[in-house]
């Protein structure tokens, strides 16, 4: 760290964004004492597993994991806030990265060909200046040496945020959302589609939709957070 930076440090000190507490320097955004305190729920290792009950009958799936449990006065919450409306886009690759450290060398991941973010419509990622899902997959893919595939899987309708709606209101706000440009290139393919939380599985479920349009196509999901 350079001068210029260190008397920036004293009146500006780095601190994480869930205890308040100044960070070391080989810390970055959110301490390693949070980190270690993140609720991880390991269900990757457990079939028919919350995530999955969810999700049975809705779409074909193979597998689906979360990361950690999502609470509110949780440790997740406001990782995932500053994540998406904050510009604190490294939180999702740090997770990502740190859930795909847990998946390697699990039978969830095993028969994975590619993985795929849940896209936002270009005018939200535009005003974001980034997808969060995608920053989650990047970090997954790091930590896994699978590759990302981004652009292929696309929304096509800008639609209201999920927040605050009904399961219904949710599912009527994202039907017929989601396309797939070339699905030739996820033939045969098992895909793992990402995203930051799952609440009732509406965007999953679009998203699952718009991807059976791909012939042989298999897919696993994995989320940060879930909330049941």
């Amino acid at each position: 760290m350079n001068i210029l930076n260190e008397f920036s440090h004293l009146f500006f000190p780095n601190v994480c964004v869930v205890c308040g507490e100044e960070l070391l320097h080989s810390e970055v955004t959110v301490c390693l004492r949070c980190l270690y305190k993140l609720p991880r729920t390991n269900n990757f290792r457990e079939k028919d597993n919350d995530a999955e009950q969810l999700m049975a009958g809705r779409i074909p799936f193979e597998r689906i994991a979360s990361f950690c449990v999502y609470a509110k006065g949780g440790i997740l919450p406001p990782l995932i806030h500053q994540l998406k409306y904050y510009q604190k886009k490294e939180i999702g690759t740090l997770l990502g990265r740190l859930f795909g450290e847990d998946l390697n060398g699990s039978d969830f991941l095993k028969p994975v060909d590619l993985i795929v973010p849940v896209p936002l419509h270009p005018k939200k990622e535009r005003s974001r200046g980034y997808n969060q899902a995608e920053m989650i997959a990047r970090g997954l893919s790091e930590a896994t040496s699978l590759p990302l595939s981004v652009g292929n899987l696309i929304r096509v309708i800008y639609n209201p945020t999920q927040t605050k709606r009904t399961k219904t209101q949710r599912w009527e706000n994202v039907r017929n959302i989601f396309e797939v440009k070339r699905p030739q290139e996820y033939k045969e393919k098992h895909l793992l589609l990402v995203d930051d939380v799952i609440t009732t599985g509406s965007t999953l479920e679009a998203c699952g939709l718009a991807l059976q349009k791909c012939n042989g196509l298999k897919i696993s999901i994995a989320t940060l957070g879930e909330v049941f």
